[in-house]
């Protein structure tokens, strides 16, 4: 890679918040130069315009064998990020494989069928929130809103959508967040991936036996019956990718948006007022502090420059939709302040948190009408609503892919 101007980032497996990381890697350009955990060579596209190229240029896979690292050797079993690379599914798909396997699971997600699900998410939502009161009162009139609120949620929704039983749900979440985690030891790492591929396996199994009306039976009945359009490696595969991005991204949106306005009382003033809606909220949470903040991974198929940079042929690049959501160049000088009443921009993507091009997230309209709708009924029940502990004293995220905090401690009032 093209290091003239900077030598690599390396990034941290722990995580942390990007903000400050990002601002000083975009200072210098829109792409930059990272290490990788294992000392893997790769890159971060971070300014708004360059990542908005590059997610829709037709020379960027995201099919693993254009990995080169991976195809030499150099990435062994615990590699804390080996699933994004090599899961069997959309995300990992292009062309005509990515459209047939995306084809199977989105007339789930279109906007009709997700305002269809809006009693459901309201009736979900305020049970949850008596839930949250209960949960108070335990404990001090404190509860951690991301664990009794923020999480069974999108879990809830994702859950029914599939067929995952209430009872696989906890420790479905427990073992996605080990897996979208990047600071795990490798045992830890293939511990976590084979319980969670032999869980879905077993609920897979379960919908063999006992087909239903939901998407795992759909999946089944694909691989089954429908021509062999999936086989067994991607129905698991994709089940991984439904109940990870199925609730972590909405998870850690609810959280920062919550967190957001409460550091920023003001700008929920306006929202009451009726000076902007809890849809701004949301779109400009996304931008402001992106639930997923770099995404692995995209691969040029060949030697590339990107925002000024080339990038050789097979790094693996991660998607950096935190720095874009900040970048000055494109949202001004002003770019880090929280905003709701930030006006679109002229072309109207506000932000490129949820994708762009082929992989837009095919959950768009089911994260941002649970975020919505949990925003609105939570700040409607609970006006003061505040965080118990101060902000900075909120632990990150465990890993750089996800940007959130482990817990959000809430007072539901004074």
């Amino acid at each position: 890679m093209d290091t003239s101007r900077s030598a690599p980032h390396r990034m941290d497996p722990s995580g942390g918040c990007p903000h400050p990381v990002n601002a000083r890697l975009l200072a210098r350009g829109a792409v930059a130069p990272v290490v990788l955990p294992g000392e893997i060579d790769g890159a971060v596209v971070l300014g708004h315009e360059a990542l908005k190229e590059f997610l829709a240029h037709p020379e960027v896979a995201k099919d693993a064998r254009h990995f080169t690292a991976l195809h030499e050797g150099r990435i062994p079993e615990g590699w804390p990020l080996l699933t994004f690379a090599t899961v069997r599914g959309m995300t990992t798909a292009d062309g005509a494989d990515h459209r047939r396997l995306r084809s199977l699971v989105s007339q789930a997600f279109t906007v009709r069928r997700v305002a269809e699900l809006r009693p459901r998410v309201e009736a979900l939502t305020d049970r949850l929130l008596d839930g949250l009161v209960r949960a108070a009162e335990a404990d001090g009139q404190v509860a951690d809103l991301r664990r009794h609120f923020a999480m069974p949620l999108p879990m809830g929704v994702i859950g029914e959508l599939l067929g995952v039983g209430a009872e696989h749900r906890d420790r479905l979440h427990a073992l996605s967040s080990q897996v979208v985690a990047t600071d795990l030891g490798p045992e830890q790492v293939v511990a976590a991936n084979r319980e969670l591929l032999a869980v879905l396996g077993a609920i897979a199994a379960a919908k063999t036996e006992q087909p239903g009306d939901d998407l795992i039976g759909a999946l089944v009945a694909a691989r089954d019956e429908d021509g062999g359009r999936l086989s067994h490696e991607e129905l698991i595969g994709t089940l991984v990718l439904m109940i990870v991005a199925g609730h972590e991204t909405t998870l850690n949106l609810i959280t920062n948006a919550v967190r957001a306005l409460c550091g920023h009382r003001d700008q929920l003033g306006l929202v009451r007022a009726g000076r902007a809606s809890w849809a701004d909220v949301v779109e400009e949470t996304l931008r402001w502090d992106a639930p997923v903040s770099y995404f692995p991974f995209r691969y040029p198929v060949r030697d590339l420059t990107v925002g000024g940079t080339v990038v050789p042929r097979g790094t693996p690049v991660l998607a950096g939709y935190s720095a874009a959501g900040r970048d000055p160049a494109v949202h001004g000088p002003d770019a880090d302040r929280f905003d709701v009443t930030r006006p679109a921009r002229p072309d109207a993507a506000r932000h490129l948190s949820l994708g762009h091009g082929a992989h837009y997230c095919l959950g768009a309209p089911l994260a941002r009408l649970e975020a919505t709708v949990a925003l609105e009924r939570l700040f409607t029940r609970f006006p003061e609503l505040d965080l118990a502990v101060p902000e900075p004293r909120l632990a990150p995220h465990a890993g750089f892919v996800g940007n959130s905090v482990r817990t959000l401690p809430v007072r539901l009032t004074p």
